[in-house]
């Protein structure tokens, strides 16, 4: 069992969809996407760390503009 670390930036939740978008063009490659289970494990995988990737990038836009303009009024 390996430890994995946990992505701490929207641009690390980036490259770890990069690799699964890789893992599923190199699975369709060799037939392996056939296998139906693998296949699901595999594009609910990606779905969730796509849902990762967006709610991070909007918190650092959220964060940045907070640092930028300071704290909403009203």
């Amino acid at each position: 069992m390996s430890i994995q670390a946990v992505p701490t930036s929207a641009a690390d939740i980036r490259e770890r969809l990069n690799l699964l978008y890789l893992e599923r063009a190199y699975a369709e490659g060799e037939g392996l996407i056939a296998n139906a289970v693998y296949a699901a494990d595999l594009e609910g995988e990606i779905a969730a760390t796509s849902s990762a990737y967006v709610g991070m990038a909007v918190t650092e836009i959220a964060v940045l503009r907070g640092q930028l303009s300071g704290p909403l009024q009203g």
